[in-house]
C-alpha cells in the first residue's frame, strides 16, 4: 500500500507499560474512532503494512493502543514515530463544507476576477484559520485564507475551488 493513498490518524509517541503497548498522539479531530478500529496500516521505516489491534484506551492526550505482535516494551520502542493510517474509505464523515486536507490538496483554483490561478499544493495551519497554498503558473505562490469571505464553493467532483480575492492578495494588484 502506498502511503500518500492513505490518511494518517496517529503517531506512535512512546510505549506504556513493558506488554508492548503504545502511546498513539491521535491526528484527528475524532480520536474517539480507535476505540472501533480492528485494522489499520502501520508507516514506519519507508515501508506501509497492515496490523490488527488488539486495544485502544485512551488517557488523557493519548491512545494507549496494544498492536496484535507486538508483545514488549523493546519491540514496541522499535515503532516510536510510525504512523498509523487508514484508507481515506474509512475516514469519518465530515459535516457539509467541511473537508479534509487531503480531500483538498491538488484542486484547481479559479478567481471570479482573473480566473485560473493554479493548484492548491499545501495546506498551512496558523491557528485563527486556515491558509491555502496556490502554485500559480502566472501568479507564483498565492496565499489565500480559508475564510468565508474569500472561498465561495469547493466541488470535489470538479476537483475545483471557487474564490474571490481581497485586495492585494496578489502583486498584480
Amino acid at each position: 500500500m502506498n502511503p500518500d493513498e492513505l490518511v494518517s490518524i496517529g503517531r506512535i509517541s512512546g510505549t506504556y507499560g513493558y506488554k508492548g503497548t503504545v502511546k498513539v498522539t491521535p491526528l484527528t479531530d475524532f480520536p474517539e474512532r480507535f476505540q472501533n478500529l480492528k485494522q489499520v496500516y502501520l508507516h514506519h521505516g519507508g515501508t506501509v503494512r497492515p496490523v490488527e489491534l488488539e486495544s485502544a484506551v485512551p488517557r488523557n492526550q493519548v491512545i494507549l493502543v496494544k498492536i496484535s505482535g507486538v508483545e514488549s516494551k523493546e519491540e514496541a520502542q522499535l515503532y516510536r514515530g510510525a504512523l498509523l493510517m487508514v484508507e481515506e474509505k474509512d475516514v469519518y464523515p465530515l459535516p457539509e463544507g467541511v473537508y479534509y486536507h487531503f480531500q483538498l490538496r491538488g484542486l484547481d483554483v479559479y478567481d471570479s476576477h482573473y480566473g485560473y490561478l493554479g493548484k492548491l499544493t499545501d495546506i498551512l495551519e496558523t491557528g485563527a484559520n486556515d491558509v491555502y497554498v496556490v502554485k500559480s503558473p502566472k501568479h507564483g505562490e498565492i496565499l489565500i485564507p480559508a475564510i468565508g469571505e474569500v472561498i465561495d464553493s469547493i466541488d470535489l467532483d470538479l476537483g475545483e475551488m471557487r474564490v474571490t480575492l481581497l485586495p492585494g492578495l496578489l502583486d498584480s494588484e
